[in-house]
């Protein structure tokens, strides 16, 4: 038997395969259609469950996802550049008595 290659699905692959079997269709039935193993769409799901549970609104679509990330990149840029202003005002602060 020939070893199936591994696919990457989009996020928004996911959460349509998860909007259907929340619809009402089984999960083997989704899984099936849209040749998907069951256990991985059975993770998938609950992953949602999950994120959904978490944030109270549901899962977060691909655009909600891009400008969270693009947020966290500038959180994380702006903490840098506090703690370096931080170091520099300390410096000159020794400096100058």
């Amino acid at each position: 038997m020939e070893k199936r290659q591994k696919r990457v699905f989009s996020e928004e692959f996911k959460a349509n395969a998860v909007k259907l079997v929340k619809g009402g269709k089984s999960l083997a039935d989704v899984a099936r259609d849209l040749d998907v193993v069951p256990s991985v769409l059975g993770t998938w799901l609950k992953r949602a469950e999950a994120e959904a549970d978490k944030s109270g609104n549901g899962p977060l679509n691909s655009a909600e996802r891009a400008e969270l990330g693009a947020l966290r990149k500038q959180v994380k840029t702006l903490e840098l550049e506090k703690a370096f202003l931080k170091k520099a005002a300390a410096f000159f602060a020794k400096e100058n008595p």
